[in-house]
């Protein structure tokens, strides 16, 4: 032990003696270092699949890639980023079936695929067959080995069901932005598949017009379409296959999951010991085909498969090195799943664009999520290109403490570049200043035309969706700014590109209801000098609100973190209210309906942590959680659902404990980790959000004071292994084993004083 780590158990010890901290209990300390061995390292099945729902995620950067092994085939979906159609469908880029000919996988006894972790791969293995399936994490390559003891022929089939023009059928909108309002006549076309010798490349490029041209008019914004973003036109998506020891064979028909296809064959030209084949893929908005094949070519003339493997597992070993939680016992298979789910969102670490919340990377075919949904595989509810911001946050809040903050980059970046096109909004239906975000938003920024409503009177403000569920729901945006702050103080980040971004969320609220105000009557402000949130909404639930409890919470964080004092002196308190004698938070000052099942008014406990444990008022938040009628009418564990958050910011370690359980119990599929659908689609990556949060939350919080709980609402019967992150770049390694602490590493070790521990 040296002499650093001696002084930091001084400092902790006096403090505990100065009884100073609740509930403590005896704490031994020691000084060990961990990494992996405290995470899951593997993830094993010892025998093949029935269909893509049994399925397997490996990916890396941002490509995701569903593996099975059905009938003796090895089989695997390839889906990358950012790959939307014309109609905003999240393409995937096909599936690839690998079959041997000595066909070791069927019927093998010894049959084992498995998932490891620590290096970000899948092997497959049966008698003396291994197969390596893993991608690179910094260049959008995907490459599969096949090892034998002797020499074995094999092909390589890439399967493609948009060989032809497919017509969009009843119910099949939903995966692109037209949902239930498609036009007459509307198809996803074609993509070009072109065959040499050892290779077969595959592309969809989108027309100059798209969804994107479609909801531009929609919205009466075709004065400034030439100042709008627009990521669709031309975009093209695709890849490449090859091998030098492959040669085309020919093609050939078939059907999968109710979806017919066409398979172009790939041979080895001579049985081997060792095998391989690449696919390389590009997504990008080129002037021509042609340049795109040059991008396209040149990643995969940089590919060196020994260094590129070795920079992938060293990125894999650094991620999980950041953060871990091994819980023991009856209860491991909740730590086991946080793990695998934290992964998945890994594979999505250098993306363009944000984790979907309706599957991410990992959709399979949808007629096994849903019996009556017998579409394509690039079909998912809720769209591809519209991002649900409510859902959104949910995938990203739990990267601050489990250290992932460059994943969260992404769906920053999300809003930076649509940043202008919300401006415009304000600017073109308002005359103001400030960013108007919806909630159902585009890819570009505007809200999805079919919620925007394609049957609007011509009176209705055109900057409001003519929606029961989205009207005047704005607020969503600040939780997304908020995240940017905090990490600047969880990670060190530079947040200085952001700024213009946060000022202009802000300013919009201050603006827009100001404005709203002035065509009422005279004043801008109430007597008290208090904006008038008017009509606004809390979340979906509690439509025409006055002062929103959610939004009001939210405008406090942001400007108390910001220092903006002026402007926080205008933002109304939190509405309270009395039932059955109790103070509780209000959803709102009034509101005229309940539309949807969320609890915002408990969203001042989370997101906006302005109640809960070590902060004032603790009693009114609880009795929100326990007395409010419909917030104990909504309470569930299901899809995006927060009571397991709420109950572990609240310090309710019974409650916390029986949502957890529920939230992150084994997933109705073959891998754990596949929630869903929940509200949404499978894989649900808001049920996975969720319940990493509320794990996190039950572990350690802080406080504005700079104060860290260790154990707020952790069962003293699960032992448990963590390492996560705080505020002030700082990272705790703890131990709870047999009812007993054991503080193991806290960085920077001047952060040791502000432990408290509540179990």
């Amino acid at each position: 032990m040296t002499k650093n780590n001696h002084s930091v158990i001084s400092e902790i010890s006096a403090l505990l003696k100065s009884g100073t901290k609740p509930l403590c209990l005896f704490l031994t300390w020691f000084v060990f270092w961990s990494s992996l061995h405290a995470a899951e390292p593997e993830y094993t099945w010892t025998s093949p699949s029935r269909n893509s729902s049994e399925s397997m995620p490996c990916g890396g950067g941002d490509v995701g890639l569903n593996v099975w092994v059905e009938n003796g085939d090895l089989l695997f979906y390839v889906s990358k980023n950012g790959a939307f159609d014309e109609n905003n469908t999240l393409l995937k880029q096909g599936r690839f079936r690998v079959r041997l000919s000595s066909n070791p996988f069927q019927n093998a006894r010894d049959f084992r695929q498995t998932l490891k972790l620590n290096e970000g791969h899948i092997q497959i293995s049966a008698g003396a067959v291994v197969m390596g399936i893993w991608v690179d994490v910094f260049k959008p390559v995907i490459h599969v080995e096949i090892q034998s003891n002797r020499p074995i022929s094999y092909e390589v089939r890439y399967e493609n069901w948009r060989h032809s023009d497919r017509p969009i059928v009843k119910g099949e909108g939903q995966q692109n932005s037209y949902k239930w309002a498609v036009p007459l006549g509307l198809l996803t076309t074609r993509d070009s598949i072109l065959v040499a010798d050892n290779a077969v490349t595959f592309f969809h490029r989108n027309p100059a017009h798209t969804v994107f041209d479609v909801t531009v008019a929609q919205q009466g914004l075709v004065g400034v379409k030439s100042e709008l973003y627009n990521p669709l036109s031309h975009l093209t998506s695709g890849g490449k296959m090859w091998s030098g020891n492959l040669i085309f064979a020919g093609t050939e028909n078939g059907v999968y999951a109710d979806t017919d296809y066409r398979a172009w064959i790939f041979k080895s030209k001579k049985a081997a010991v060792k095998q391989s084949f690449s696919v390389a893929l590009e997504v990008s908005q080129s002037s021509s085909v042609a340049n795109w094949l040059v991008a396209l070519n040149k990643t995969a003339a940089q590919i060196n498969t020994k260094k590129d493997r070795a920079q992938t597992i060293a990125w894999w070993k650094a991620f999980w090195n950041r953060s871990f939680i091994h819980i023991d016992g009856d209860a491991a298979h909740i730590s086991r799943n946080y793990t695998l789910f934290r992964y998945m969102l890994g594979c999505n670490a250098h993306s363009d664009w944000p984790t979907r919340f309706n599957g991410g990377l990992f959709t399979f075919d949808p007629v096994f999520v849903d019996s009556t949904a017998r579409f394509t595989p690039d079909y998912r509810k809720w769209g591809g290109g519209t991002y649900t911001a409510q859902n959104q946050r949910l995938v990203y809040w739990p990267m601050l403490k489990s250290g992932d903050a460059d994943l969260m980059t992404p769906q920053f970046e999300f809003y930076n570049r649509i940043l202008k096109n919300a401006e415009l909004r304000s600017c073109t239906y308002w005359g103001h200043g400030g960013a108007c975000f919806a909630e159902q938003i585009e890819n570009f920024g505007l809200p999805n035309p079919s919620e925007y409503g394609w049957k609007r009177p011509d009176y209705f403000d055109k900057g409001v969706e003519y929606n029961a569920w989205l009207e005047y729901e704005w607020e969503t945006a600040l939780e997304f700014c908020q995240m940017i702050l905090e990490t600047r103080t969880y990670a060190q980040a530079d947040i200085s590109k952001y700024k213009p971004l946060i000022e202009s969320v802000v300013r919009f609220f201050d603006e827009h209801y100001r404005y709203l105000a002035q065509r009422r009557g005279r004043k801008t402000l109430d007597g008290d000098g208090h904006l008038i949130l008017f009509p606004a909404s809390a979340c979906e639930t509690y439509k025409m609100a006055n002062n929103p409890a959610s939004t009001i919470a939210g405008l406090k964080r942001i400007l108390m973190t910001l220092g903006n004092d002026s402007l926080l002196k205008t933002i109304p308190p939190i509405p309270l209210r009395t039932v059955n004698g109790l103070t509780l938070i209000a959803p709102a000052k009034t509101w005229e309906r309940v539309n949807n099942v969320e609890s915002p008014q408990l969203y001042p406990v989370f997101p906006w942590r302005l109640y809960g444990v070590g902060r004032d008022s603790l009693a009114i938040a609880r009795n929100t959680y326990f007395h409010d009628p419909d917030a104990l009418k909504f309470r569930s564990h299901t899809g995006w659902k927060q009571d397991n958050i709420f109950a572990s910011c609240l310090g309710l370690t019974d409650e916390a404990t029986r949502l957890t359980q529920l939230k992150l119990a084994n997933g109705p599929y073959r891998f754990p980790a596949f929630w869903g659908p929940g509200y949404d689609w499978s894989p649900d990556h808001n049920w996975g959000g969720s319940g990493m949060i509320g794990l996190q939350e039950m572990l350690l919080q802080t406080t504005d004071a700079g104060k860290i709980l260790l154990f707020p609402a952790w069962p003293r019967a699960w032992n448990v292994h963590f390492k996560l992150h705080a505020p002030q770049n700082t990272t705790v390694e703890a131990e709870l084993k047999d009812g007993k602490v054991k503080i193991i590493q806290v960085y920077p070790q001047e952060r040791a004083r502000d432990i408290e521990m509540y179990l």
